[in-house]
């Protein structure tokens, strides 16, 4: 039975929500699936990403084949490079220690990255909350500007008439 390891979609139209499944590659793209290795919501910034990934390891390790997208889920949360580490240990070249050294330093270094961009994101939000805030300030005083020397000029007006009328 060839399985594969991809997305199957939920979540409404125009908000999809995708779960992450190891299926035989013969059942439909929202069907039958053997085991639900995690999540995956395109719709926040950055995309959240929730994946069992000693699940996903073992799929791989017995045979799995990710689509494409599947495929670049699995290399961000680090599924493949734990399943190559795996394949290093299996093979002589590592020690248990030293492969999940590796990896610790991996999800660290990955996590960091994460944070920066989460923490850029949020910058560039609040700058341009601050700039609209700016605009809009702006825009008040101009208002305020050209609505002040209208009541002016029109009280010198009545103030002239009024000194006609008693003459």
């Amino acid at each position: 039975m060839p399985v594969k390891i991809r997305l199957q979609r939920h979540g409404k139209k125009g908000k999809p929500f995708y779960w992450v499944v190891a299926a035989d590659s013969r059942a439909k793209r929202d069907g039958r699936f053997l085991e639900k290795i995690g999540t995956y919501n395109p719709n926040t910034n950055p995309a959240t990403i929730d994946l069992d990934v000693d699940g996903a390891v073992k799929w791989l390790q017995n045979g799995a084949q990710p689509t494409d997208t599947a495929r670049a889920i699995l290399s961000y949360k680090g599924a493949l490079l734990k399943n190559h580490l795996a394949g290093g240990v299996k093979k002589g070249a590592l020690t248990e220690e030293q492969a999940e050294a590796k990896f610790t330093a991996w999800l660290e270094e990955k996590a960091s990255k994460v944070a920066g961009k989460a923490d850029g994101l949020a910058k560039a939000e609040a700058d341009a909350k601050a700039k609209a805030l700016e605009a809009e300030k702006a825009v008040n005083e101009a208002r305020i500007a050209a609505a002040v020397p209208a009541t002016d000029s029109e009280d010198a007006a009545v103030a002239e008439t009024g000194a006609d009328s008693e003459e």
